[in-house]
């Protein structure tokens, strides 16, 4: 099947150019239902900023889900585009452009040829902060059309164009932030000893978060702990009174994520204790791991060798996170990669993912979807 790409690269160039944070996707959710508005066969809700739209099957013996997620990140783009962001600060760095305009085409075709069974596609928020598939998930619109089964894909920046891969099991990590403030005191910086420095607290927290997978998990073990913010002070010469230091924790399993968190509690009371300062700890966002069921994932990946010309690769687990973790705990399914072929990476202010990726996710569930849903 030959997708005809110019129409769903227009609508991939137009979704970049409106990037919003979660839960605040109005011009991203208005834009969508424009796109959704006229076509037959079809029901909509919309949750929050998000929309859930059912494909009315011929015969439907049961639902099957398709999500994909719709918020950007803020991060200033740097990709040269004539159709770059039009929200400084924001980008679509992280492929959900163009997850949305797979599932754009899905929901096109499907609406003029349907299958036996309902076809259930998520539109969701907040997918990169605070969360919305738990959320979402809880909602009465989703409860009405809840699916038997779902899946989603996710661009991957390192496969060329035509590559599909994903594995049974585990496929993305645990993940939670880390947001810690320190508070001291504050002064002049001919006068230490009438302070009390939050840099110096904030360089020795840092040093000792970094202890924590070196240190106290086993090396056999996966985890990463990384501090990716760390702000204080004002001016040269002002001691600062706070510091702030933000950062994520990524684990394989979820014993190894609390052992990591029992330390980080730990060792943040120890430094509100040895620097006299107050030491507050936030979590912040914290996602369950993808878990690819066993059964249809296997089903899937054998389906994609014998009936497509796409390259199938069976890869390692990563550390990358998402909330679709929270479907796959309740409901089967799976998550793939699709390969997009840019040298930057995921959530880079330069990714620019080959745009062919978007017929190969169209064509590939099309196909798919009629193989399960017929």
């Amino acid at each position: 099947m030959t997708v005809s790409l110019d129409k769903w690269i227009q609508i991939r160039r137009q979704l970049h150019q409106i990037p919003e944070p979660g839960f605040l996707e109005e011009k991203t959710q208005a834009f969508l239902l424009s796109q959704l508005q006229d076509l037959p066969n079809i029901e909509l809700q919309t949750w929050r900023t998000g929309i859930i739209v059912k494909v009315a099957g011929t015969n439907p013996r049961k639902r099957i889900g398709y999500r994909t997620d719709i918020d950007g990140l803020p991060v200033q783009e740097e990709t040269g585009y004539d159709f770059q962001s039009k929200h400084p600060g924001f980008m679509h760095a992280c492929g959900h452009d163009l997850h949305m305009t797979i599932a754009l085409g899905l929901i096109h075709h499907f609406a003029h040829h349907p299958v036996q069974d309902d076809l259930i596609f998520m539109f969701q928020p907040a997918e990169e902060g605070p969360g919305g598939a738990e959320p979402m998930m809880q909602s009465i619109e989703f409860q009405t059309w809840r699916p038997d089964m779902i899946f989603a894909l996710h661009i991957a920046p390192e496969y060329p164009v035509g590559t599909i891969a994903t594995r049974p099991g585990i496929l993305f990590a645990n993940t939670s932030e880390i947001n810690i403030q320190l508070i001291g005191k504050s002064g002049h910086a001919a006068y230490p000893h009438q302070t009390n420095d939050m840099v110096v607290a904030a360089t020795q927290l840092f040093t000792q978060l970094q202890t924590i997978v070196s240190r106290n998990i086993n090396p056999l073990d996966s985890a990463v702990v990384t501090v990716g913010k760390l702000t204080a002070g004002t001016k040269e010469n002002i001691i600062a009174g706070v510091a702030e230091l933000k950062g994520t924790i990524r684990t394989l399993s979820l014993e190894t994520m609390k052992k990591i968190q029992q330390r980080v509690k730990e060792i943040v009371a120890g430094i509100g204790t040895s620097f006299q300062c107050e030491a507050v700890l936030n979590w912040g966002v914290q996602y369950v791991d993808v878990t690819n069921h066993a059964a249809v994932t296997t089903q899937f990946m054998d389906w994609v060798k014998e009936n497509t010309g796409y390259q199938l690769v069976e890869c390692q687990a990563a550390m990358t996170g998402e909330d679709f973790g929270y479907f796959l705990k309740e409901i089967p399914g799976f998550l793939f990669w699709l390969g997009a072929n840019t040298p930057y990476g995921l959530h880079h202010s330069k990714i620019t993912p080959d745009e062919n990726a978007i017929g190969v996710g169209i064509d590939t569930m099309i196909r798919y979807l009629e193989e399960i849903g017929n």
